[in-house]
């Protein structure tokens, strides 16, 4: 398939700056997408085409309007990154296959042997752990290569520059990176395993990307602030939210970008090529947004518990007298919501989820609360006192409508609570997801310790009564809150 850039710019129906792309009887433009002879295919406007996913690419393309001040920070790729020749032995050990596999796809068609210098590049390193990752999926591989040799399917957009941030094997083994940094084997295989990366044997060769992360490994465990125990849970919360993200931006690749140019007409190898072109632009900005989103979540947890410190020692020297406090919990669900989704189906469903995602968090952090976790039509949320977890819930159930969305229960409860990993456990969190389910439409039921702990202004508590909940053996009086 050829393929070329432009130097022509148009200008999309929204005004806004495009780059043209022609590949296979197909011109791509930032927010159209025509055939060569001018008739247009059935692409929305505005589409930003090689969004993020496993087509992307970071080889720049030019970009008009672009501002100096706001290129991406750190080292450009090296001019000759991916064009060392490779042995067989030597790109097998890179893409961490045996000699043989490697041969087998060059039989199949699926990888092709350069005829001057080493046989292969390290670009082709993706495509030995793709077809390879395909291949462990169940998926045929005399079927994938038939498909490669009809033009159906290509591995070609694998030597993009974007797969070039995927990192390769280094010259180093697991047990060379342990003996030249101290780290114990035991302690590096676990903390890596944490991260999302593959435990291997001590003899293996270890990822450059691996490597990255050792030195934050050796600076914890040489000072003595982190073991392996708060190493693997650092990791896991690394790799929970990085992992999320990333799944994310591939629905909206998906969603953006593959289903609407399949549909246009344009095949699965036309699909990747073209993603991989046009994703140069948004990788890096990824990079950055990432980070600065990062620091921003720094910024805010630090900033609470520096205030926490300052409370407790103004506390402690007498200037300050605070009455004891106890966090709430509390418990929102969406009423009807499974009837919705088999009505409306499963996008409709995840639109409302959406929708309401945005819509609690910006009530909850307006006063103090942080959401926990989220339940598909519900949320569990996290506060330092009652009488803003009342008020958040108030708030929340009388938003809803104006949102589009079905109305909702919530249950409140205060008391102790543990807190590990992210989330909350005890007696106080079960006792919050009860009292959500007693709830009816509309209502914010609360605990009888919330209705002693609390005085919102506003806000008053209406006996409703003792309830026998699920879980609890002794009845437990409930109140409703209700705007004064």
């Amino acid at each position: 398939m050829s393929m070329q850039r432009t130097t022509s710019w148009e200008t999309a129906s929204d005004s806004r700056p495009a780059v043209a792309i022609e590949a296979s009887g197909l011109t791509t433009v930032f927010g159209k997408t025509r055939a060569v002879d001018g008739a247009d295919l059935a692409v929305p406007n505005g589409m930003v085409y090689g969004l993020l996913g496993p087509n992307g690419a970071d080889d720049p393309l030019p970009s008009a309007g672009a501002c100096s001040r706001c290129a991406p920070d750190g080292p450009a790729p090296k001019a000759d990154s991916g064009m060392n020749g490779l042995s067989t032995s030597e790109l097998a050990d890179l893409a961490g296959v045996t000699a043989a596999e490697v041969d087998r796809l060059v039989a199949l068609g699926i990888l092709v042997a350069r005829e001057s210098g080493g046989p292969f590049l390290e670009t082709d390193v993706q495509k030995v752990r793709l077809g390879m990752a395909c291949e462990q999926a169940g998926l045929p591989m005399d079927a994938i290569a038939s498909a490669v040799r009809a033009g159906r399917l290509s591995f070609a957009f694998l030597e993009a520059a974007p797969y070039r941030r995927w990192a390769i094997r280094s010259a180093q083994t697991y047990r060379e990176v342990s003996d030249e940094t101290g780290i114990p084997l035991e302690v590096l295989d676990g903390a890596l395993e944490s991260m999302g990366f593959a435990r291997m044997a001590p003899e293996e060769l270890i990822r450059e990307d691996e490597l990255e992360v050792v030195p934050l490994l050796q600076l914890g465990l040489s000072t003595g602030v982190l073991d392996l125990a708060w190493l693997i849970r650092m990791g896991r919360a690394y790799a929970e939210g990085l992992r999320l993200a990333a799944k994310v931006e591939n629905e909206a690749y998906r969603a953006r970008f593959t289903a609407p140019v399949r549909a246009s007409g344009a095949d699965q190898r036309t699909v990747m090529e073209l993603a991989s072109q046009l994703a140069s632009d948004f990788l890096p900005l990824v990079d950055r947004a990432l980070m600065g989103i990062y620091r921003r979540q720094q910024e805010v947890v630090w900033t609470e518990d520096l205030v926490e410190d300052i409370e407790t020692e103004l506390e402690r020297a007498g200037v300050l007298a605070r009455p004891q406090r106890v966090p709430a919990m509390s418990f929102l669900d969406l009423v009807d919501y499974t009837r919705l989704t088999e009505e409306r189906g499963d996008q409709a469903a995840a639109e409302l989820a959406g929708s309401l995602a945005v819509l609690v968090d910006r009530s909850s952090r307006e006063l103090g609360g942080v959401p926990v976790k989220w339940l598909g039509d519900g949320v569990m949320v996290h506060f330092p006192e009652p009488a803003r977890a009342v008020l958040a819930a108030l708030a929340m159930v009388e938003q809803l409508p104006a949102a589009g969305l079905p109305p909702a229960h919530v249950g409140v409860a205060a008391g102790p609570v543990v807190a590990q990993g992210g989330d909350y456990f005890g007696r106080t969190v079960n006792l919050a997801a009860r009292i959500a389910d007693h709830a009816g439409a509309g209502q914010v039921l609360v605990s009888q310790s919330v209705a002693e702990a609390a005085s919102p202004p506003g806000v008053a508590f209406v006996e409703v009564g003792e309830a026998q909940l699920k879980g609890f053996a002794r009845p437990v009086r409930l109140l409703e809150a209700c705007r004064r």
